[in-house]
């Protein structure tokens, strides 16, 4: 039992030397990263993790066009950005940056708009009550005690509308709950 439990507490050590190399980021620099890193290549998000001072990543990613993707919404949208707190008016590029990119996504015909599409989102709630967005071939998604979706109707490029789906015990048995926002 020893030996397991030091072997454990050395792989640990191991592991956050400095393998991690967000870790080394300001708290600024992991939210903007964070948020921006849906829009990265692999070959950018190394890129801009092998720059060694604050200064160089900001300049890489001035330099790339990524910087003004998320500095060009107010302080308070940035907040709910990192949060995840995705409301009606958004643009797209606010939600990827939220949520990710969608699980799926739609052409909706019938609306009131040029360009209507759905967006579809799965989430997972741990026990403690803690919300991470689904993704493919989740190594959590037996543990979760709650799966649910939302599905955002983008008028135009624009939220218009968000309805939530519960689904108990599993994807396929989804039903719809009354939480819908927006038209």
């Amino acid at each position: 039992m020893h030996r397991a439990v030091s072997a454990l507490i050395i792989a640990g050590l191991f592991l956050s030397a400095g393998c991690d190399k967000t870790k080394r980021l300001s708290y600024v620099e992991r939210d903007h990263f964070q948020a921006l890193k849906v829009f990265m290549t692999d070959d950018q998000r190394k890129a801009f993790l092998k720059n060694k001072t604050e200064e160089e990543r900001n300049a890489y990613l001035r330099k790339v066009g990524l910087w003004e993707a998320f500095y060009k919404y107010d302080e308070r949208k940035r907040e709910d950005i990192l949060k995840g707190d995705v409301k009606v008016g958004w643009d797209e590029s606010a939600v990827n940056m939220a949520w990710g990119r969608p699980h799926g996504k739609n052409l909706v015909a019938g609306r009131l708009a040029e360009q209507s599409y759905e967006l579809k989102y799965r989430f997972e709630v741990d026990r403690y009550g803690d919300v991470t967005v689904w993704t493919p071939k989740s190594k959590t998604e037996h543990k979760a005690a709650l799966l649910y979706q939302v599905q955002l109707v983008l008028d135009d490029g624009r939220v218009a509308k968000m309805v939530r789906t519960d689904c108990v015990p599993n994807w396929n048995y989804c039903e719809k709950i009354k939480w819908t926002k927006g038209q």
